[in-house]
């Protein structure tokens, strides 16, 4: 998984967008574990997702694109009236329209309305979709239970431009 071949297709892919003003945004945005930023999850979960989708044979670019912008948001919650459970339904929406400028192709608008499936009910069409999904869960488990930290996912992404070392 973290071989130098998918390391450098990964970078080579999703590094411009890792420079827009909205991705870098996300670094002041606290995620499911305390010292792990929403930029930190999205591109852990870009990562994970291009991984799988091209062992799959699937469109790797779409799963990277779409994992990186599944949670741009952009929101602090604790500024807002909006309970626990409904961000879990109205988030991947906000994200939708903030990850628009990015030009999205259909997959990726699926990819990114879809991830929070079955919550969400409406079943992906991709099967993108489904490995994002299934990517952004495992990533906010392992985040949750301090492995994101112990395997140093934070120093194996440090590519990324102005990543912060976990």
């Amino acid at each position: 998984m973290w071989n130098e071949e998918n390391r450098a297709a990964f970078r080579e892919l999703i590094a411009p967008m890792l420079q827009a003003e909205e991705v870098q945004a996300m670094r002041g945005i606290s995620q499911h574990a305390e010292g792990i930023s929403c930029y930190e999850h999205c591109v852990f979960v870009s990562y994970v997702s291009f991984v799988l989708a091209r062992r799959l044979g699937l469109d790797c670019r779409a799963a990277a694109r779409g994992g990186l912008l599944h949670d741009l948001y952009l929101c602090d919650w604790s500024k807002t009236d909006i309970g626990r459970f409904e961000r879990l339904i109205v988030h991947p929406l906000m994200a939708l329209q903030n990850a628009e400028k990015f030009g999205l192709n259909d997959l990726e608008r699926d990819i990114i309305v879809k991830h929070m499936w079955p919550l969400t009910r409406a079943l992906p069409r991709h099967r993108e979709s489904f490995v994002v999904s299934l990517a952004d869960k495992l990533c906010a488990t392992a985040e949750m239970l301090h492995v994101y930290k112990a395997a140093r996912v934070g120093q194996r992404l440090a590519f990324a431009p102005a990543a912060e070392n976990a």
